[in-house]
């Protein structure tokens, strides 16, 4: 996994992992979810991609728009 950037510095994402069709994110509680093409639309998981990238507005647009999309999560 690649550490999240969190430029703002309050950000609940600690890293990611990004593939073809999705990524995984794990947050500071250490709960890790995957959100997929299939389970919150390419869309969707493009823009997360890019926000990950970014290092900046990850959490928010999981929390606002994709939360319950996720295909599985551990922890």
């Amino acid at each position: 996994m690649e550490q999240y950037r969190n430029l703002t510095g309050n950000s609940g994402v600690k890293s990611y992992e990004i593939g073809a069709d999705y990524i995984t994110i794990e947050f500071n509680d250490g709960a890790i979810y995957r959100y997929t093409h299939a389970s919150a639309g390419k869309e969707n998981v493009e823009r997360m991609k890019g926000l990950a990238r970014a290092g900046q507005g990850l959490s928010t647009f999981v929390s606002t728009t994709v939360s319950k999309l996720y295909e599985r999560k551990e922890k």
